[in-house]
């Protein structure tokens, strides 16, 4: 297999309308087909909705498992009746359809009887569902590209099982004479499919880019009417790698006025925020953090004609799994505005549900669309009406909207409104309107006003919505971030790999090497009693110092395996599911084989980063911490020594009686009590730690690429155990 990095280029670009679509519009998109015959297209007409009103579903991680038999169960007993209910326009899974892991989670490859099982169920929640096939839409993830050694072969089950391998799809438009949505699927997973764990990334390639670019620019001469355009795929920008000319998708969807960007990915174990606010900024720092789920737009709407060009903003959206938190989202799109809501079925199917779809929620708005709708007066003041959807399985009888206002310290209700259907009749699904005055609610703060809606049906049960900001003149409230959501969705990795990797090499170098030339070529001689007779900042750093370099072996055994760690394997093992070739890694990433001219190709990164790190922070860092302390330690003590014996530095230390190591510490003649030498205890224990958690690592590895410690990564795996454990001895003697 070549080791040409060849990325996954698929796309899916959908276009959907409530209203018959004219004959001339259908016959245009037809001779486009005909003129393309490798990007077909598909029509897709969905009628009975509200006009200008569409919903979506997406669901996401479904990690359906030979191991956990209840993900998919659930899928189908709630999934299936839910969306009768909904009755959607579009139903998108964005990726990890199946787990591809061990019971132990430590072994990641495919096992097709899932995917037999995904095919099994997504069947029959098609069926019990009502809705046509080609409405459903699933993406690659990384979980469904563990160990795939080649797309289209025998291991590639998704190109086997998933609906869009069954409906043949590469390529999709679909148009409306109304409002035009585009919606395109991005699958950014490896050509080559690596293991876990060092298979995390989206690895868009510039052909990948390319093809969304030109997809994107559907109808972009066509100005006539607005397009709202929606991506989604399943890796977070933040977990998303440049390609090789260094674009991201972030520049295509800003160059392209994207409206969201919908994925999945990092399911809730990092925080239930993880949505982020881009737009086109020349502030570098942006390529490395963004501290804050929205950006703030700093300049002014100083343009309000007609021609003004659009803003480069866009919001990516984030989802919860179903994998633990049977979580789906539904996405309306009213008059161009997104809004969306969050269903749990961890305790039991819905009955009921509401959606807001106006005014939007503060918090996820626009900021400069919105900010120029209402300087602008854009929008038809008219369409300022409270409107939701609700969707039931039984007859609504009665629908109120609130609004409360926030500013006397507790909510206090200044606006209760029956909200009426909408008129006409609409299979899809009903939405509710209510008239009101928006003015009133004008307000220099974005989240003083908030909106909540009850909805009954006609066996008295009711819903109520979870309350919601909102700013009508398009201000934008803030959405804090954890610190958990802003390693998550505020750092990009791709970016900070290197800069960390050689970060840490440039500090551990200048401290090992650079002190030790100095201290080697002064006549000073530094030590613990030296200190606290001259004490001084750099006194004591030179006696810290000087502490491991009288221990040449230690020394020198840890620059060896940082150079050791730079220049060769970290390890060998099996990267695909079935087969015996083998790889290697090194901190650049995984090599296969040589290519056609004798260079090192390198794929899987920055993946690897999820080894490399751990590694370098968590085992190597400590390691060398703890020996440095180890060595200080074992200075100080024997000075003690020295002190109570009156013995001379260069006799040899007779060890005193427990009697005067106590007598020392109750006298208070030892500050730090060094006669019990309680700092080794704990750094004893701290060692342990180390210990189990190098242990832990190299177990996964083992697990992970089915591999022998002792053979085929004895350097990663026995090196830093034993130099600490050189150093507890070596260092336990006076």
């Amino acid at each position: 297999m070549g080791m040409v990095l060849v990325i996954l280029s698929l796309y899916f670009l959908t276009a959907l309308s409530y209203t018959a679509i004219p004959h001339q519009t259908h016959n245009t998109i037809e001779e486009r087909s005909r003129s393309n015959p490798q990007n077909q297209r598909e029509i897709i007409d969905v009628k009975g909705g509200p006009e200008d009103v569409l919903w979506l579903v997406q669901l996401s991680d479904l990690h359906f498992s030979v191991h956990h038999p209840d993900r998919a169960r659930d899928f189908k007993k709630f999934v299936g009746p839910s969306l009768s209910v909904i009755n959607p326009s579009l139903v998108l899974i964005t990726g990890d359809l199946t787990d591809g892991k061990s019971k132990d989670l430590l072994t990641m490859k495919q096992d097709e009887a899932e995917w037999m099982e995904y095919e099994e169920v997504m069947e029959d929640v098609i069926e019990r569902s009502g809705l046509k096939k080609n409405i459903f839409y699933d993406v690659r993830g990384n979980h469904d590209n563990f160990g795939v050694p080649m797309l289209g072969g025998s291991f590639d089950f998704y190109s086997r099982y998933s609906i869009n391998a069954q409906l043949g799809r590469s390529g999709q438009v679909n148009s409306n004479a109304v409002r035009k949505l585009l919606v395109v699927g991005v699958d950014s997973t490896m050509s080559v499919g690596l293991r876990g764990p060092t298979n995390l990334f989206g690895h868009p390639t510039d052909q990948l880019l390319a093809e969304i670019d030109s997809e994107l620019s559907q109808w972009n001469s066509e100005s006539s009417k607005p397009v709202t355009k929606i991506s989604f795929g399943h890796f977070p920008l933040s977990f998303s790698a440049a390609a090789y000319s260094g674009k991201i998708l972030k520049d295509i969807f800003l160059e392209h006025s994207l409206s969201a960007y919908l994925c999945g990915h990092l399911h809730t174990s990092f925080g239930k925020n993880l949505k982020r606010h881009h737009h086109s900024s020349d502030n570098s720092s942006q390529k490395f953090f963004q501290f804050n789920a929205h950006q703030i737009f700093s300049g002014g709407i100083e343009n309000c004609s007609n021609g003004r060009p659009a803003f480069k903003e866009f919001w990516e959206w984030e989802m919860g799994d179903w994998r633990k938190n049977r979580a789906m989202r539904i996405l309306a799109v009213d008059r161009g505005f997104l809004s969306f809501v969050d269903i749990d079925f961890k305790l039991g199917a819905k009955k009921m549900i509401v959606l807001p779809t106006f005014p939007l929620d503060s918090r996820f708005m626009l900021t400069m669309s919105s900010a120029d709708q209402y300087k602008c007066q854009s929008v038809d003041p008219s369409s300022y009406a409270i409107r939701a959807l609700v969707f039931s399985i039984s007859p609504i009888v009665s629908v109120v909207a609130r609004i409360y206002d926030s500013r006397p310290g507790n909510l206090f209700v200044v606006l209760e409104s029956p909200m009426r259907k909408h008129a006409g009749s609409f299979p899809r699904g009903d939405l509710y309107v209510a008239s009101w005055n928006y003015k009133a609610f004008e307000d220099p703060s974005p989240d003083r006003f908030w909106l909540q809606i009850e909805a009954t049906d006609i066996r008295g049960s009711s819903t109520l919505t979870e309350l919601r900001p909102f700013s009508v003149n398009g201000l934008s409230a803030k959405l804090p971030w954890t610190w958990k959501e802003f390693l998550v969705m505020g750092c990009q990795w791709s970016s900070l790999y290197y800069p960390i990797f050689w970060s840490f090499y440039l500090v551990t170098f200048s401290i090992l090497i650079i002190p030790k030339i100095i201290l080697t070529s002064s006549n000073k001689h530094y030590n613990y009693k030296n200190y606290i007779a001259n004490k001084g900042f750099i006194n004591g750093v030179a006696w810290v110092l000087t502490e491991l370099y009288r221990v040449p072996l230690l020394w020198l055994g840890i620059l060896f395996y940082l150079f050791y760690l730079l220049l060769c394997p970290w390890l060998l093992g099996h990267v695909f599911t079935i087969g015996e070739e083998m790889g290697f890694m090194t901190y650049k990433g995984w090599v296969m084989k040589f290519n056609n001219i004798g260079k090192l190709e390198f794929i899987g990164f920055p993946d690897i980063m999820v080894v490399v790190l751990p590694h370098l922070f968590f085992v190597v860092l400590p390691t060398i911490l703890v020996t440095w302390a180890l060595a200080v330690e074992r200075g100080m003590y024997r000075e003690h020594f020295l002190s109570l014996s009156g013995k001379k530095e260069d006799d040899p230390v007779v060890q005193n009686t427990e009697s005067q190591n106590r007598d020392s510490c109750r006298n208070g003649k030892s500050k730090f009590c060094l006669g019990k030498r309680w700092i080794r205890n704990i750094l004893l224990m701290i060692s342990l730690a180390i210990f189990w958690k190098h242990f832990k690592n190299c177990r996964a590895l083992v697990k992970a690429y089915e591999i022998n410690p002792l053979l085929l990564f004895p350097v990663y795996s026995l090196s830093m155990p034993l130099l600490l454990a050189s150093a507890i001895y070596l260092f336990g003697k006076v």
